[in-house]
């Protein structure tokens, strides 16, 4: 078997190259998950001959700089596998065994494994992927990934947005809501995510809420209302359902118009007019591709839902056959 694991600040995503295994783990680096642990656990279940790792969790603020979480996560990695069998997608989406190289070439290379595959099928389009945290822009141009290397750079060029579809805080989509004729402002707090957005919606299960709620609380539909409402400094007394499902539809329409918004900016730059778009948001990445008035293509429908939504995952299994 050879099998692909995506280590995350806040996942880890384990897929088989046949796509028979395809799962998320929410692993926590922040808070000082058991990463050795349950590594050893996949090791033991699958025991692949070969493991290909990419990376983003290098970020988590529980290490001190992304060298420093580099070479953490490559530590876990190698005390769960045998280092003759590892090896790293870097951000030229290279294999290599981590041996010789500078940590930071390891770093945020999770798409760079799902661009290359991307563009084997194709040649010109832009590669979405809406995960739990952040969406990927990446522009292929000509068969080859052009996406610039670093987070920082892409953000910089419009092809990372820091919004997902599990943890991003409300207040980050915007400050303001319109309710009862005039506009109301949002508390800056972290009392509901995205998650309890999507829930309300009906974008997620409550089984697809994988992360932990703001709250500590359910992750069923009254509890994600309470939440929302919290947003407003209310309560269910206060707002009655009818009023938080307005609220939930503008919300939403302000994250897919900020992926909109940088997909257009990528698509100008490039001159594509393809989207690509995998991930736990495919959804919103296909409303987003509406309004940028672009094409698109859902990757659940090439490979299957489970594998979309572990896709890095599943591109580095492909990249070690």
């Amino acid at each position: 078997m050879a099998l692909g694991i995506d280590i995350g600040g806040a996942n880890t995503k384990v897929a088989s190259s046949d796509g028979r295994v395809a799962e998320t783990i929410y692993l926590p680096l922040w808070k000082g998950a058991p990463l050795v642990e349950e590594l050893s656990r996949i090791a033991e279940r699958f025991k692949p001959e070969r493991v290909g790792v990419v990376m983003t969790g290098e970020l988590a603020d529980s290490f001190p700089d992304k060298r420093g979480g580099v070479r953490a996560i490559k530590k876990s990695v190698e005390a769960a596998f045998s280092e003759s069998i590892i090896r790293y997608v870097d951000v030229n989406g290279v294999l290599t065994d981590g041996s010789r190289l500078d940590e930071l070439s390891l770093a945020a290379a999770n798409w760079c494994a799902s661009a290359r595959l991307v563009a084997e099928e194709f040649e010109e389009c832009i590669f979405v992927d809406m995960g739990s945290t952040t969406t990927d822009i990446i522009p292929v141009v000509s068969g080859t990934p052009v996406a610039h290397r670093t987070d920082l750079q892409r953000l910089l060029y419009s092809e990372l947005v820091y919004t997902g579809m599990l943890r991003t805080s409300i207040a980050t989509l915007q400050d303001h809501v319109h309710l009862r004729g005039r506009r109301a402002g949002l508390a800056s707090e972290y009392f509901a995510n995205t998650a309890d957005l999507n829930l309300v919606k009906g974008l997620i299960t409550a089984e697809e809420y994988t992360c932990e709620t703001p709250d500590g609380g359910g992750k069923d539909l009254p509890s994600a209302e309470r939440r929302l409402a919290r947003m407003l400094c209310a309560d269910l007394e206060e707002l009655d359902r009818g009023e938080i499902r307005e609220v939930v539809e503008e919300l939403h329409h302000a994250q897919v118009e900020r992926i909109s918004r940088a997909i257009t900016s990528v698509a100008e730059e490039h001159s594509l007019s393809q989207i690509v778009a995998c991930g736990i948001g495919e959804a919103v990445i296909a409303e987003a591709a509406t309004i940028a008035e672009l094409e698109v293509t859902l990757l659940s429908e090439v490979y299957g839902e489970k594998v979309s939504r572990v896709f890095p995952a599943y591109a580095a299994a492909r990249l070690m056959e």
